[in-house]
């Protein structure tokens, strides 16, 4: 069976500082080379599940700009329904720039651009994408108000909403959790949601219990190299990661979202081997350079789970 998926998020287009390692206060560095790659949280993700066999469509916005044009080409490269991108004539394309240090590891600076200039009344204009898909994703990349109306819609009609809430917000609001079927928070981002610091398993627990008891049905935290902690009903466990040499960890986590979204059964039944699918593609992801070149096509990741 094939997912049908909506991505309401972000699109961008990232400049990539490749450094050593970050500036101290006051310290002025050199760059050993600078490129640019297609991005954003929502983009990303939308690839992963288009690589990932999913059939997706978009809803986002773009500036009236050569980077606007590039992104969509770029999408609809993979298979992606773009008809619901709006493009802003008063806005510039969303952008990010990426200090990437020599271990792999990344910050990102966003400018939010036309991703901030969507409006809930957009959503409304998607009503027929929303209500004819297994998942809608989103993030907060774009306003809460966008992804309110488009769980809203989803929900409306019986089907399952995924919220990755990155970058953290330290107050998410009882109405948008309250029709959040799926939440999949990083272990940092987890901690500034709830207050509570992820540092062992009784932490987690305790994560996991505060999304149940604002109508969460489902949580999956991921924790880096350590691998993924799922609660869900009965199932409680931790999904090792893979083990690989990163070299760019730009897109890790969208990629494993969007691969799961693909992967996982509208009524949740497979989340073990859905998991296991999303960490191995970002496994992938974390050995390349760049979000969208980095993100795994769909066999390439069945070959290697089966020899396994």
């Amino acid at each position: 069976m094939t997912n049908s998926i909506a991505v309401v998020g972000s699109i961008n287009v990232d400049s990539i500082l490749h450094i050593d390692r970050l500036p101290q206060p006051g310290e002025t560095i050199s760059m050993q080379t600078f490129s640019k790659a297609a991005g954003g949280k929502g983009a990303n993700q939308a690839v992963a599940a288009a690589r990932a066999g999913a059939k997706v469509a978009f809803i986002g916005g773009v500036g009236h700009d050569d980077n606007g044009r590039f992104m969509l080409h770029q999408m609809a490269a993979d298979g992606i329904d773009t008809q619901g991108v709006t493009t802003f004539a008063d806005a510039q394309t969303g952008q990010a720039y990426i200090l990437l240090q020599a271990s792999g590891q990344n910050s990102i600076i966003v400018q939010h651009g036309a991703n901030f200039v969507l409006r809930a009344e957009h959503i409304m204009d998607r009503q027929a994408t929303l209500t004819d898909v297994d998942y809608t994703i989103a993030q907060f990349e774009v306003p809460t108000s966008v992804i309110q109306a488009a769980f809203d819609q989803t929900k409306a009609v019986g089907h399952h909403t995924i919220l990755n809430p990155a970058p953290a917000q330290t107050e998410l609001s009882d109405k948008l959790l309250a029709v959040t079927d799926l939440i999949v928070p990083n272990e940092t981002e987890s901690g500034l949601i709830t207050g509570i610091a992820v540092t062992d398993l009784a932490s987690m627990q305790a994560n996991a219990a505060w999304y149940h008891d604002h109508g969460v049905q489902a949580v999956i935290i991921t924790l880096g190299a350590k691998g993924s902690y799922v609660s869900y009903g009965d199932l409680e466990m931790i999904v090792p990661a893979f083990k690989v040499k990163a070299v760019d960890t730009t897109a890790a986590g969208d990629t494993f979202i969007g691969a799961l979204a693909a992967e996982l059964n509208p009524d949740f039944s497979n989340f073990e081997t859905a998991i296991r699918y999303a960490s191995m593609s970002s496994a992938f992801t974390v050995q390349t350079l760049g979000a969208f070149p980095s993100i795994p096509q769909r066999q390439t990741v069945v070959d290697v789970l089966t020899n396994r």
